[in-house]
């Protein structure tokens, strides 16, 4: 029985010995598992105040008793670190011992770490996603009885050198009753989404190719699909702001149904016609990413498609009409944190096309701005 007691004291003793240990200029001491440095702070894991954070140059001495990658004076370097005045020492298996300044340090990762980082250079397909959906919904009874619903989503997939970007959005609105008077009538319906995927090819210029897709039956648009591709530059790329700026080209084929004819004779004459256009164009815009404080996120985008060429619009009576066709779509948005998962967003959306078709006198006309605004909760997730 003794013997185990002196056995167990033994263990207990040699715990600390196991750790990792770096000692402050002020004396303090702090045991742990060393994590990670940027060569400003490093982070040290400690069993009883989790994860703390400490200015690099604070540091008297390091002592790790398992391997750390380093990278210093250019190289990076795997071994056990101790340090010896202001210079860090890396005990390697192959090259012996590493001396260099601890002010040429730039990167120190755990084995956990330096695994992660690699793995984040080839994640695969369903890794490195972040993203939200938008849900908002509004209903009233008595007087009135309306029905109001919008959904969005969003995920963006970041790799080392290129970003995948998919998006939708939905709002449908439907009124039962105004001021007591039944009334069944949609007074809302359009669909939203798209697809964008960057490659970068230096540090500030990438490619990109894009579709986004389109259907709203309040103007009898049954699909606009825009599919283009270009190249952009990162204008602004730091931790708070990315600002991107676009250029390239793109086709685009729009189709309504069931347009009101304008020049419709009594029935049986046809009373509604189906035209659809395609159309070439110029992709010029921008998207902005910036942090408004520490809970905030705004979002921004604005796409503008001057035509190339004239295009030639269908109108009843097998007539048609030749005409330069300019669209554009501006999107705004903002996100609140309540908590990691939970949040507030509000949306503001704006599609512009110059030359909708024609419709029937006395037929509420087709409108050339299609403007959104919805607000609701947002339910954040990343993977």
């Amino acid at each position: 029985m003794h013997k185990k007691v002196v056995v167990g004291l033994l263990l207990l003793l040699a715990i600390p010995a196991l750790a990792d240990q770096i000692v402050l200029k002020n004396g303090d001491k702090i045991t742990g598992s060393i994590t990670k440095s940027d060569g400003k702070q490093l982070v040290i894991k400690t069993d009883f105040a989790g994860d703390i954070t400490v200015k690099f140059d604070a540091i008297q001495s390091i002592t790790s008793t398992g391997d750390l990658n380093v990278t210093l004076g250019g190289k990076t370097v795997v071994g056990p670190v101790t340090t010896s005045g202001d210079n860090l020492v890396v005990a390697t298996k192959t090259a012996g011992s590493v001396e260099a300044p601890r002010a040429s340090v730039t990167l120190v990762r755990s084995p956990a770490e330096q695994a992660a980082y690699e793995k984040s250079l080839h994640p695969g397909f369903g890794e490195g996603w972040a993203g939200g959906l938008n849900l908002g919904f509004a209903i009233t009874a008595g007087n009135s009885e309306t029905k109001n619903l919008n959904v969005a989503f969003n995920a963006v997939r970041t790799g080392f050198h290129d970003q995948l970007t998919l998006y939708e959005n939905s709002i449908y609105a439907v009124s039962g009753k105004t001021a007591g008077v039944p009334l069944s009538q949609t007074t809302a319906d359009s669909n939203g989404g798209g697809i964008r995927y960057d490659h970068d090819f230096s540090p500030r210029a990438f490619a990109f190719v894009s579709g986004d897709f389109f259907s709203n039956s309040l103007q009898d648009l049954s699909l606009r699909s825009i599919l283009g591709g270009g190249v952009g530059f990162h204008a602004i790329k730091n931790a708070n702001t990315t600002l991107d700026l676009l250029a390239g080209l793109n086709y685009t084929h729009e189709s309504f149904s069931g347009v009101s004819n304008p020049n419709a004779l009594p029935p049986p004459a046809p009373q509604t016609y189906s035209p659809s256009y395609t159309s070439a164009a110029l992709t010029l815009g921008d998207t902005l990413t910036h942090k408004l404080g520490k809970s905030t996120l705004l979002t921004q985008s604005c796409l503008f498609y001057p035509g190339l060429s004239t295009t030639t619009f269908e109108l009843p009576d097998n007539l048609t009409e030749s005409v330069r066709v300019y669209r554009g779509a501006f999107n705004l948005g903002t996100v609140t944190k309540l908590n990691k998962w939970l949040g507030w967003q509000n949306t503001f959306g704006d599609v512009f096309v110059t030359h909708p078709p024609v419709v029937a006198s006395g037929t509420p006309r087709i409108e050339r701005n299609d403007i959104q605004f919805a607000t609701g909760l947002n339910i954040s997730f990343t993977h």
